[in-house]
């Protein structure tokens, strides 16, 4: 018999699922690899970081999401090279050879040149990242709790985010309402509604992405919840005491980085020319320039839209990408013409800032404060992979909203940083 095409997809992120679901019936053989067992929903990571949901809330093991289709097989390991040439990838145990690649391996924290900050101001990719942040935080008010050194305490319930994108605003919004909200009165010595949160933003403005007005909105929804917004001027060094921004020396025992990121080394893999954060130029069909068997799709992937515009790095542009791709495999082996080149479908951009506060932007509509939140509620929930974490989070969300209780304020490490 025939050998069936094969088609490897490396990583089971939104891109990569997306194309392996889209897959789904086709006559070929679809090998998922991912170096771990879940997908995560990446956009509610800050949410565990902040102790609002649980990690199991907004991740699901890959092969029960792909439990169902007969032609895909997934397989756990950690790809380190790609072989042109012999169209096999690399892994610890040999070579998987393959007849179509997809790569959605997604990107890391940027540090600009300084990656030995990541040690005192961890970014926010994986649970392992949320998780140890959560740590960082609670930890650092139980040790306020602890000491009576006055300026030790003053730097204990200092929380500074770096980044004002959108998981920098969220991140500092939450802070802001774990702090002064969800853990008031919980303590004897310490107040936590005295917490320090600084959001450092090196830009002349929060949320780039979104429409000035909406920008100015969301900063004033930060100082409401008092979080305070520093523009302007960038971090010049952070270290285990805190921040340095432009000249000023600020202590904070917890700092957070959201300013940028860096795609993993696909390009280096395939040998080819990458943008400043390492994504890989791909052609309007997300091929790699004269290698139409490797596509490249997510945040490691670069792609100018029909309009000139670069495809946002965010979960809808990734879906669509991967999708996109699967029409075109199944249009090339079935012998017929590609489908046109891919054009982004823009849904709208959503930012939440903390409870009944958000900012949404559907071009046709702009919308700030409570009903953007509630929007923004229904389009992450919508997005959630599984029946079961949808309803979860629902539920989460309704107690957290009436209770302002968060039950995940767990304290999981055996080592206090």
């Amino acid at each position: 018999m025939a050998r069936r095409h094969r088609v490897v997809i490396v990583g089971a992120g939104f891109g990569g699922l997306s194309a392996a679901k889209a897959l789904s019936g086709a006559d070929i053989d679809v090998l998922v690899i991912d170096r771990r067992n879940h997908h995560l929903f990446q956009p509610l990571l800050y949410q565990v970081a902040s102790a609002a949901l649980s990690p199991a809330d907004i991740a699901v093991p890959i092969r029960s999401i792909l439990a169902g289709q007969k032609n895909v097989t997934v397989l756990l390991g950690k790809v380190t090279g790609v072989d042109t040439a012999a169209k096999s990838v690399q892994l610890a145990d040999g070579p998987v050879p393959y007849d179509t690649l997809i790569l959605g391996t997604g990107a890391r924290h940027a540090y600009f040149g300084h990656p030995e900050w990541e040690a005192d101001a961890p970014g926010l990719k994986t649970l392992g990242d949320a998780t140890a942040i959560r740590h960082r935080l609670l930890a650092a008010f139980e040790r306020a709790e602890a000491t009576d050194d006055p300026a030790a305490r003053r730097r204990l319930m200092t929380v500074a985010v770096i980044g004002g994108g959108p998981t920098g605003v969220e991140m500092a919004g939450a802070v802001a309402e774990l702090a002064k909200t969800t853990l008031k009165g919980e303590f004897r010595k310490i107040d936590p509604r005295e917490t320090r949160i600084l959001l450092v933003e090196a830009g002349p403005r929060i949320l780039t992405s979104f429409p000035e007005a909406l920008s100015v909105k969301a900063a004033k929804q930060l100082a409401r919840l008092g979080v305070e917004v520093h523009l302007g001027t960038p971090v010049s060094l952070c270290d285990e005491d805190g921040i340095v921004v432009g000249e000023e020396r600020i202590p904070a025992a917890t700092v957070i980085w959201g300013a940028g990121v860096q795609a993993s080394p696909v390009g280096k893999w395939l040998g080819v020319e990458t943008d400043r954060a390492g994504r890989v130029p791909v052609q309007g069909d997300f091929s790699v320039a004269g290698q139409p068997d490797i596509f490249v799709v997510g945040d490691v992937a670069t792609l100018k839209d029909r309009d000139g515009t670069l495809l946002p790095g965010v979960a809808p542009a990734a879906k669509q990408a991967g999708a996109y791709v699967a029409d075109v495999i199944k249009a090339r082996l079935a012998g017929k013409s590609t489908p046109k080149p891919f054009r982004y479908r823009n849904y709208g951009n959503v930012a939440t800032i903390g409870r009944g506060a958000a900012v949404a932007d559907f071009g046709w509509a702009k919308f700030s404060g409570m009903i953007a939140w509630w929007l923004w509620g229904i389009v992450h929930i919508f997005f959630l992979i599984g029946f079961r974490n949808r309803i979860v989070v629902a539920i989460n969300w309704l107690w957290s909203y009436l209770t302002f209780k968060r039950g995940a304020r767990l304290i999981t490490e055996d080592k206090t940083p």
